[in-house]
């Protein structure tokens, strides 16, 4: 069988945003936006997807930016690469499950050519990233043109490969609030080799006052439709002193809350159990980390 070739599209690579915008508000959903190209372009090769349009934001410079604010928060460009992020000493000392979730892609390749923001809305259930920045309390900027919108990150994701975009939308922008003091993040996963796509991946931030856990966010993936938060999980731990009985009561819930699948790479019985070991284990490391 002979290789079938690409299907036609008309290549667009516009300079600034605004034109950016104005490009995918015009062709709507017959537009693809190429960022990084880590999932667009296989996806091409494969003929899953056949766009008309394609809008190449490669060359927006205005959106390759990390921007360190201090008490007001970081900002994540849209064109901000994966190694970028991971060699920030703020992303490195600040945000510890996000440079964890970085630190442990394997592929030199995906690193270079592919940006946090590209990963995101490819909305993989999957996604490292997604987790760590969900534990993270991240928020994203959303342009379209003459307007923008805020949203949450966990909110930004509605099925697999499925987001709250509409036609003629773009996220420009991942913000990242100051953790506050006493404060500990931590990211882990379970795969089947180094360069796997997880089985399942848990992000872990919590947050002590005087011992007792004040904030806790427990963020899970590959174990439903979408990154999702373990919120009954996280109740548990909240306005309690963190000790081996409380932390394994929140594992049970959380592995009592997903709805995990059976596919190649695992069971969903094995994805129950996977998850109570690594939330148990990533709680106990974020812990760790608050009260350093």
């Amino acid at each position: 069988m002979g290789i079938r070739s690409l299907q036609k599209f008309e290549y667009l690579e516009p300079m600034v945003l605004e034109r950016a915008v104005q490009m995918l508000s015009t062709h709507g959903p017959e537009a693809k936006i190429l960022n990084g190209g880590i999932d667009l372009v296989p996806r091409l090769r494969r003929h899953e997807i056949a766009p008309k349009y394609i809008v190449s934001i490669q060359r927006i410079q205005s959106l390759d930016y990390l921007e360190d604010e201090g008490y007001q928060g970081f900002r994540i460009g849209a064109l901000t690469r994966l190694c970028s992020l991971e060699f920030s000493p703020t992303v490195q000392k600040e945000y510890v499950a996000l440079y964890e979730a970085l630190y442990q892609i394997r592929s030199i390749q995906v690193k270079t050519m592919g940006t946090a923001v590209g990963n995101l809305c490819v909305a993989t259930p999957a996604s490292d990233i997604a987790a760590s920045l969900i534990a993270l309390g991240a928020k994203l900027k959303i342009s379209s043109a003459g307007s923008e919108r805020i949203i949450l990150l966990e909110d930004f994701f509605v099925g697999v490969h499925q987001t709250v975009l509409r036609p003629g939308e773009i996220v420009t922008e991942v913000w990242l609030p100051r953790p506050p003091t006493k404060t500990g993040s931590a990211f882990l996963k379970l795969v089947r080799t180094a360069v796997d796509i997880a089985k399942v991946n848990v992000a872990v931030m919590i947050t002590l006052t005087n011992e007792t856990c004040q904030e806790a966010k427990i963020v899970l993936g590959s174990v439903a439709p979408t990154v999702v938060r373990a919120r009954r999980a996280e109740s548990i731990l909240k306005g309690r002193k963190l000790e081996a009985e409380v932390i394994l009561t929140a594992a049970e819930a959380a592995a009592q809350e997903i709805k995990p699948i059976t596919d190649i790479r695992s069971t969903a019985d094995y994805r129950k159990e996977a998850t109570r070991i690594l939330v148990r284990q990533t709680i106990e490391k974020a812990l760790g980390r608050a009260k350093a």
